[in-house]
């Protein structure tokens, strides 16, 4: 801890009870009756306080006592999470800050970074307590439509175009969260924000790549003025990143060092917030650089829920991998060989190279797009990572592609000779081949692997 400032352990007890850790971080020749501010994190789970360690020490520094918390993992993971648990968590720290020595419990508010800008505008919407809100990053759209922008932009930042970031990467995220592993995908922020009756300060870096920085602040703005309040002021600071954090590269890299200027807005704004003389309805700073526009991601249909596509994904792996496993299993029992279909009785060779076709080609489509997709929803936002790229799509992506195009022109081939097969085995095995062939067809155009 840096000389000029002194820490203090606390703990408090969040949502549910559960006992969660921080630290009160304040100036050494701290003034009596002093304001106070609660951080809250962004995504993660267990999160420990050190994390904004750097945003605690440039706050303390403007005076004022900051809590800095380790994050919950208890009810929280990757495919689980409760914003209104978070904010009950906040509210926690809130109130333990209120009865530090020196702390004026008339000036203590919150802030919140990234999801923290769900968290904290609910936390205030709940207590009268509160008395300030800081949002850094926030998002004023729902959770789902958020992360599919943010993930097509850091694959459109990277050069890539075309079905795999128009359609498949929404889809994929759609059908996630059907199945229930995108936890509040649906949550409306607007009708809490419109709640929110304290005086609001909104930053937002120029070069957010994770939050829409031209689309969320008139939808707070809105949200704010719906509910009567027009105590807002919003900063959009240059050079910065989602975290208002310096960016040598548009928002690709964060720097440890604050926007110049960030610290001592923060300061001087809660100064006069908390003395009633917050202003009115502020917008400064340059223009925010946002490429694309966000869309709209509804609540998947039953035919495109996570039942119907597992459902298909049975099916694929039965008929396309059950064809060369019969196979095999022939060849070991040495009941004829599987390079030809005869007719029974009759010794005609039928050529089974369509039926190969769909096999080999379905099965390669099916579970290297799954695996590629989930690759790049998880190494997508700012430093998405597609591979090589050939006509602006990336070079896996059109491989799938030929695959998938190859798998349908296998089925037709299929389906032609299929009636030649006598044998009943045969044609049953050749058949469930085709059906899963016939299922691929309308499945690779819904996933865009039959789409420009």
């Amino acid at each position: 801890m840096p000389g000029d400032l002194a820490a203090a352990e606390v703990s408090f007890r969040g949502s549910g009870g559960l006992v969660l850790h921080g630290s009160v971080i304040s100036p050494v020749r701290a003034r009596s009756g002093r304001a106070g501010v609660v951080l809250v994190h962004g995504a993660g789970t267990g999160t420990k306080r050190d994390k904004l360690l750097g945003e605690a020490v440039a706050f303390a520094r403007q005076g004022l006592s900051v809590l800095i918390y380790d994050k919950r993992s208890e009810g929280y993971s990757l495919f689980e999470r409760s914003y209104s648990q978070l904010a009950d968590d906040a509210l926690g720290a809130v109130q333990t800050l209120r009865r530090q020595p020196g702390v004026d419990p008339a000036k203590v508010g919150i802030w919140g970074l990234s999801e923290g800008g769900w968290v904290a505008p609910l936390a205030a919407s709940r207590s009268k307590d509160i008395s300030f809100v800081i949002l850094v990053g926030a998002n004023a759209l729902q959770p789902l439509r958020q992360q599919t922008w943010a993930v097509a932009a850091g694959l459109r930042k990277a050069g890539v175009h075309g079905s795999f970031v128009d359609r498949a990467e929404p889809t994929m995220y759609r059908v996630i969260s059907d199945a229930g592993m995108f936890p509040e995908p649906y949550y409306d922020p607007e009708p809490v924000i419109a709640s929110v009756r304290q005086p609001v300060l909104g930053i937002w870096g120029v070069h957010d790549l994770l939050t829409p920085p031209r689309e969320t602040p008139p939808i707070f703005a809105k949200a704010l003025e719906k509910g009567g309040n027009r105590q807002y002021t919003f900063r959009f600071f240059p050079d910065a990143d989602h975290a208002a954090h310096r960016t040598p590269d548009g928002g690709v890299t964060r720097l440890p060092e604050l926007a110049p200027g960030y610290a001592e807005l923060v300061g001087s704004w809660v100064g006069e917030a908390t003395s009633g003389r917050a202003p009115v309805a502020q917008v400064t700073g340059p223009a925010p650089v946002q490429a694309d526009d966000t869309v709209a991601v509804p609540p998947a249909e039953w035919w495109e829920s996570a039942g119907v596509q597992g459902a298909a994904l049975v099916l694929f792996l039965v008929a396309f991998g059950g064809y060369p496993v019969v196979a095999l299993v022939r060849r070991v029992r040495r009941r004829g060989g599987v390079s030809a279909v005869s007719r029974a009785g009759q010794g005609e060779a039928v050529p089974v190279k369509g039926a190969w076709l769909v096999s080999a080609g379905g099965l390669a489509v099916v579970v290297g797009g799954f695996l590629y997709l989930f690759y790049s929803i998880m190494t997508g936002g700012k430093l998405a990572s597609p591979g090589p790229l050939v006509a602006e799509r990336p070079l896996i992506w059109l491989a799938l592609q030929a695959l998938a195009i190859a798998t349908v022109v296998g089925t037709v081939l299929t389906c032609v000779r299929w009636r030649r097969s006598a044998a009943v085995g045969e044609r049953v095995r050749v058949g469930l081949l085709m059906a899963g062939g016939v299922v691929f067809v309308p499945w690779a155009l819904y996933w865009g692997l039959l789409l420009p």
